[in-house]
């Protein structure tokens, strides 16, 4: 027999190609989490940017409706920035209509709220990465399981043949062989767009906490001077 991969194809037993569909159904899934993954990063890096420079000014001016009212577009929706901020605002809103027993300031709740929003913004980024780390750490194993079984196939092929010539014993090795190269070269790709992918989100995490930081400190100046407004309102009064 030639060394020609459909003729290897044609030759292989049910269990050789099970295991070649199994691992060519994890390359792809590994493919469409990396495409969708990076997709989805560099839309939300691009929307978030956009919903920056337009909330500056109303950041400094404390315009929190005109704010929630960006966040709340279309055009802006899709950004992890975005959530961030509105979820924030929302809860600040909310907080300072509202009378907290426990005497926590609305900041304080602000942040708190801001803490568990960001677990879950966390798990959002990193949505799909179980994927690669699967097919990552598994692939070699199910090539391993397709050597193995190649390998059978070869010692079936001396057994029928009744000699340990090359002509009975090439199909099961080649068989071995394409399926120990096959899971490899889904388990490579796999682990090296988890290590990129897992990079850009670590640099995106770090980046949404040192923006919620610097929204907590705006939102605590702006309580301190309506604090500070609403004594000195209550002093005219007086």
């Amino acid at each position: 027999m030639t060394f020609s991969y459909m003729e290897i194809w044609e030759h292989m037993g049910a269990p050789a190609i099970v295991i070649a569909v199994v691992l060519l159904t994890m390359g792809l899934a590994s493919l469409t989490v990396f495409l969708e993954r990076l997709f989805t990063l560099r839309r939300s890096r691009a929307t978030s940017k956009a919903f920056a420079a337009v909330i500056a000014d109303k950041m400094r001016a404390a315009d929190v409706d005109g704010i929630l009212a960006d966040a709340q577009a279309d055009e802006h929706a899709r950004g992890h920035l975005t959530r961030v901020v509105r979820a924030g605002l929302t809860m600040y809103v909310h907080a300072r209509q509202t009378a907290d027993i426990s005497g926590l300031s609305a900041s304080e709740r602000t942040r708190r709220h801001l803490e568990r929003y960001l677990e879950e913004v966390g798990e959002d980024l990193r949505r799909g990465m179980s994927v690669l780390a699967s097919v990552g750490s598994v692939a070699p194993f199910v090539g391993l399981l397709g050597t193995v079984v190649g390998i059978i196939s070869a010692f079936q092929g001396i057994a029928a043949s009744g000699s340990g010539g090359l002509s009975s014993v090439s199909a099961g090795i080649s068989e071995a062989l394409i399926e120990t190269a096959l899971g490899l070269a889904v388990a490579i790709p796999a682990v090296l767009a988890f290590n990129f992918l897992s990079t850009q989100i670590a640099h995106d995490e770090g980046k949404l906490q040192r923006s919620a930081g610097e929204l907590l400190d705006m939102v605590e100046d702006w309580e301190e001077r309506s604090v500070q407004s609403g004594g000195m309102r209550r002093e005219r009064v007086a």
